[in-house]
């Protein structure tokens, strides 16, 4: 790294406040030793890598840094948003796919055989599955599910949104450690 650009990290280390303020002290700026220039002695060059910040093979690169952030507050709108798409991309695969395992069953014959079956077994009832299921009715059925399923699944991920904001003075939240692995 030239100077300019450990100049350019520390002026943005200097300029962040708040919680970025209290762990300046962790990061550092090491030079790679394949980049072929030397760490400058002047006063604005930044303190070699300490034995925490190198990795055991003793090349210089630095370890991952990682960061434990607890996430304690959902918005509930946001959750009610991202739970529609999801769930609307689930009810048009469920429509789809209805159609697509409806379709192949009548094109191999599936749907006869098992017609001639409950036929055989029933007696010469006036009962025909055929006319039972067409495929307007199944495609209509299945539109009608994933509807149900699309309200139902946006209605509850907001209401565990509200449960998880209410419990999150209990247990602190979910822990979730980010890196730049």
């Amino acid at each position: 790294m030239s100077d300019t650009a450990e100049q350019r990290v520390r002026e943005r280390a200097g300029r962040s406040g708040g919680a970025r303020a209290r762990d300046r002290s962790s990061v550092s700026v090491s030079q790679s030793p394949e980049s072929g220039s030397t760490p400058s002695s002047s006063p604005t060059s930044s303190p070699a890598p300490s034995s925490a910040q190198v990795q055991g093979d003793g090349q210089g690169r630095r370890r991952p840094r990682r960061a434990r952030v607890y996430v304690t507050r959902l918005d509930p709108w946001s959750v009610t948003k991202a739970a529609f798409l999801l769930s609307l991309a689930i009810g048009i695969v469920i429509v789809v796919a209805v159609s697509v395992v409806f379709l192949t069953l009548e094109a191999t014959g599936a749907l006869e055989s098992v017609s001639r079956t409950v036929d055989d077994v029933l007696g010469t009832g006036g009962f025909d599955l055929l006319t039972s299921l067409e495929f307007s009715r199944v495609l209509g059925l299945a539109t009608v599910i994933a509807s149900v399923e699309i309200v139902l699944v946006s209605a509850l991920a907001t209401l565990f949104a509200y449960l998880y904001n209410v419990s999150v003075g209990l247990t602190g939240g979910v822990e979730v450690i980010l890196s730049d692995d």
